[in-house]
C-alpha cells in the first residue's frame, strides 16, 4: 500500500493507495453512525450493486456531477439534505466522485459547523493524479468559474484506480490532459518518462496509470507544499488554464476541464513561440510528442468563438491588470505568468490552432 503525506499548514493529510472496500471498511469501523456519503449520480449508478451494496442508503445523499452545479445553490442544497438527517459537528463527510463532487463537498465539509472531518475517495484520473491535492474548494458565480472557494484538505484521500475503468472515453482522455500538463512541469526525468510511457498509459496498462498518478502528485506535492495558498509558485500550475477556461465557457462546458487544458497549453505555447521564448523546435516536439495524441475529439468551432474567449479571460481571477494573464513556458521549460497578453495574440494563436486541426 502506497502513502504520499502532504504537509499543510492547515493539517497534514495523506494519499492512500488501495482497494476501495477495504478503505470504507475502516472508515465505518472508526467513525460509525456519524458518516454521510455525497456521491456522483452516475458514480452511484455503476457501483450500487457491488461497491455499495454494503453502504446504509439514508446516509446516502446523490448529486449531480457537473459545471453547473458547482454553485452556491447546490451547496445549499446539501445543508438542508444533513440538516434533515441531524447531523451534528461531529459528523464525517465521505465524498465519492469527481472533482465536481470533490469541490461542491469540500466547500459544504469547510463551512458547516465552521468545518467537520472530510474524507475524499477520488474516482476519475483527473482527480486522482491532480485536483485531489492542494486543499482547494471552487464554487462558479454566474458567468465567473472557481471564483468562491476555501482551502480545506480532506483528513485522508482514497485512491482505488480501478474506478478509472467505467471512466467515459473523453473524461479518460481529460485526466490525461493534467499528467502531462504536471509532467511538463516536472521537467527532467518525468518529461522523459511521460513521453515514453504515454501508450501505455493511454491504454489503461494498471501499473503505468499508477506509476503516472503517484508520480503527477509529487510533482504537485513539491509546488503546493512550497506555496500552499497560491500566492506565487503554485500559480503556475494554471499552465493551459487561462485559455482551457475559457474554452471551457464558450463551449458551454461541452469540453471536459482537462481536455480544455491541452488545448490552453497548445495556445500558450503558440503565444511563448511568437514572443520569442520557446524555440520552434520544442512547440512543435510538446505538440506532436505529448499534446497532439491526447487531444480527444476538439470541435474545431468553439476556437472561432474569439470574442466569447476573450471575455471569458477577462473574467479571469488571476487578472490584476488591462490586459490578460497567461501562464507561459519557455525554453527550458521554465514557467513564468504574464499579465500582458493583448486579445490580438489571442486571436492569432486560436486561428493557428484551428487551421491545424482538421
Amino acid at each position: 500500500m502506497r502513502v504520499i503525506t502532504i504537509k499543510s499548514r492547515i493539517r497534514n493529510y495523506q494519499v492512500i493507495f488501495g482497494k476501495f472496500n477495504s478503505f470504507l471498511g475502516k472508515i465505518i469501523k472508526e467513525d460509525g453512525g456519524s458518516v454521510c456519503y455525497i456521491i456522483d449520480r452516475r458514480v452511484w449508478d455503476l457501483y450500487k450493486g457491488s461497491y455499495f451494496k454494503s453502504l446504509d442508503s439514508s446516509r446516502v445523499i446523490l448529486v449531480k456531477a457537473d459545471e453547473f452545479h458547482k454553485s452556491l445553490k447546490a451547496v445549499m442544497g446539501l445543508y438542508d439534505a444533513l440538516i434533515e438527517r441531524n447531523a451534528k459537528r461531529n459528523i464525517v463527510l465521505v465524498s465519492i466522485g469527481g472533482g465536481i463532487v470533490q469541490d461542491v463537498s469540500g466547500f459544504l465539509a469547510s463551512t458547516i459547523y465552521r468545518g467537520v472531518k472530510w474524507v475524499y475517495f477520488p474516482t476519475t484520473l483527473l482527480a486522482q493524479a491532480d485536483s485531489c491535492i492542494g486543499g482547494k474548494t471552487s464554487l462558479n458565480y454566474k458567468d465567473y468559474k472557481n471564483m468562491i472557494g476555501t482551502f480545506y484538505p480532506p483528513a485522508y484521500i482514497f485512491i482505488d484506480v480501478n474506478f478509472i475503468y467505467t471512466q467515459k472515453k473523453m473524461d479518460f482522455y481529460s485526466g490525461i490532459g493534467e499528467i502531462v500538463k504536471l509532467h511538463i512541469m516536472g521537467k527532467g526525468k518525468y518529461l522523459a518518462e511521460i513521453s515514453k510511457l504515454l501508450p501505455q498509459i493511454i491504454s489503461k496498462q494498471k501499473s503505468y496509470l499508477l506509476r503516472a498518478i503517484a508520480n503527477s502528485l509529487l510533482i504537485k506535492k513539491g509546488y503546493i507544499e512550497e506555496d500552499e495558498f497560491d500566492g506565487a509558485r503554485r500559480n503556475l500550475l494554471n499552465y493551459g488554464h487561462c485559455f482551457g477556461h475559457a474554452l471551457e465557457r464558450a463551449s458551454n462546458f461541452k469540453i471536459p476541464h482537462g481536455q480544455a487544458v491541452v488545448v490552453g497549453m497548445i495556445l500558450s505555447n503558440i503565444v511563448s513561440r511568437e514572443r520569442g521564448l520557446l524555440s520552434p523546435r520544442i512547440e512543435n516536439k510538446l505538440y506532436g510528442e505529448l499534446l497532439l495524441p491526447i487531444l480527444f475529439a476538439m470541435p474545431k468551432r468553439y476556437l472561432l468563438k474569439e470574442k466569447e474567449i476573450i471575455l471569458s479571460m477577462e473574467k479571469d481571477k488571476k487578472r490584476v491588470g488591462a490586459k490578460l494573464p497567461l501562464i507561459i513556458i519557455y525554453d527550458g521549460l521554465k514557467a513564468s505568468k504574464i499579465a500582458d497578453l493583448d486579445e490580438n495574440e489571442v486571436k492569432f494563436a486560436l486561428r493557428e490552432l484551428a487551421h491545424r486541426i482538421k
